[in-house]
């Protein structure tokens, strides 16, 4: 802005109040404004219509005696049609506007429990809002937001509360984990189980197996071989399997040493009890 022979430049977005004589005479809008000076015309000054910002912090205490600060962002601008107003009322808006944020905010918090606080800090900026916009109307000012950006707690509290929701992390992530240990048990089991009868079923079916395909040999070797009885085959089967064992047995690398009665009498002694195995296996399958 200049003034330049009588001639007065008022910039976008602002408005210049004119007096003469000392009086109030008129709001210039932007452009340029013919001020002579020498009639008395002056410029008392400039005001801006952008929107402008004014952050408060306040600190008060909740219902249950924690001391918080709350922040508050107010939005407000002057308009042309209020200007006089907005110029000659107010010699500072920004701290009447901060006068009455606190007193809005230390009337709403303290019937508020601190978690109340945070939820409905839309309520208390809507408060805020509400009672500046009535008071600051009068004054040519309009409130066009008020937001509350943020809500601070005593840093105690704040370690206390994070603790809390700390412990009450643990807890269910600990519930979980012995949830979790409890499935895992369980399926265990469920597979041992099912690994201890399938070993079951299949030990049956391999004594089955060694017991048909014995009889197959029997009846076999009594069809081939006429004149002989079961149990003339049955104990040469026997022996031939005897020897068969102590020849994988001497055969073996290990360096072990395994004593085994050896004999006529042994062969015998050894049938007899095979053959006794084998019965007994086929009765608890067949039972």
């Amino acid at each position: 802005m200049g003034q330049v022979c009588g001639l007065y430049q008022v910039d976008q977005s602002t408005v210049a109040v004119k007096e003469k004589f000392g009086k109030f005479s008129t709001v210039l809008s932007p452009g340029c404004h013919c001020v002579p000076w020498c009639c008395g015309v002056n410029v008392a000054g400039v005001m801006s219509l952008r929107v402008q910002q004014l952050d408060v912090r306040c600190e008060t205490k909740s219902k249950d005696n924690v001391f918080v600060t709350v922040v508050a962002s107010v939005q407000y601008r002057a308009h042309i049609e209020t200007a006089e107003d907005a110029f000659y009322k107010l010699t500072n808006p920004r701290e009447q506007i901060k006068s009455y944020v606190f007193d809005v905010v230390r009337a709403s918090v303290p019937r508020m429990l601190l978690d109340d606080v945070f939820e409905q800090k839309n309520d208390i900026a809507k408060n805020v809002e509400e009672q500046l916009e009535k008071a600051m109307r009068t004054y040519g000012y309009e409130i066009v937001q008020t937001l509350i950006v943020d809500i601070e707690p005593d840093e105690t509290v704040k370690r206390a509360m994070n603790e809390i929701n700390a412990a009450a992390r643990l807890r269910v992530a600990t519930q979980e984990k012995a949830e979790a240990e409890k499935t895992l048990q369980v399926k265990r089991a469920e597979g041992e189980a099912e690994a201890k009868y399938l070993s079951g079923v299949g030990v049956a079916r391999q004594r089955q197996a060694i017991v048909d395909g014995l009889r197959e040999s029997v009846l076999a070797f009594s069809d081939n071989v006429p004149g002989t009885t079961p149990k003339e085959v049955m104990d040469m089967v026997l022996v031939t399997q005897y020897f068969d064992t102590m020849k994988e047995i001497g055969a073996s690398s290990r360096n072990s040493t395994v004593f085994i009665p050896h004999g006529p009498g042994a062969v015998r002694d050894v049938a007899e009890q095979i053959r006794n195995g084998l019965l007994q296996g086929q009765a608890g399958h067949m039972n």
